[in-house]
């Protein structure tokens, strides 16, 4: 079961963090269809947030068709987001823990190593598109 957590600091609503955690998690395949996600009362006792805005994620997330509530049972992962590129996972996964090793050892803060990380990324996006 996922474990969600906010960041205050993200500038990111707290539903749309439960959200995309939600959804990182489905490309990751650490949520299947079938899985059921912490109900509202769990998630308000772990984050001490609104019910209504874990209820606003769980909305969304099934507009989204990727979960479904079953009233009195829970809400559940009704569609995964993962494809043939997760066996490729585990490597890439080696690569950026020896990188992330690396980054540390020259220095960087969690902050810093994030910000490189997507700084690096929004222009390789850019240099890809273009």
């Amino acid at each position: 079961m996922i474990e969600f957590h906010l960041d205050g600091r993200s500038g990111v609503s707290p539903y749309l963090q439960l959200v995309q955690q939600v959804r990182h998690a489905l490309r990751l395949g650490l949520l299947r269809e079938g899985d059921q996600l912490p109900t509202v009362k769990e998630v308000v006792a772990q984050l001490a947030i609104n019910p209504n805005t874990v209820l606003k994620a769980y909305r969304e997330l099934e507009h989204e068709g990727l979960a479904a509530a079953r009233p009195g049972v829970g809400t559940f992962v009704t569609k995964t987001l993962t494809d043939t590129s997760l066996a490729a996972h585990g490597p890439l996964r080696q690569d950026l823990r020896r990188w992330l090793a690396r980054a540390r050892r020259a220095g960087l803060d969690d902050e810093s190593i994030e910000a490189l990380f997507m700084a690096t990324f929004r222009t390789s996006s850019q240099e890809d598109i273009a």
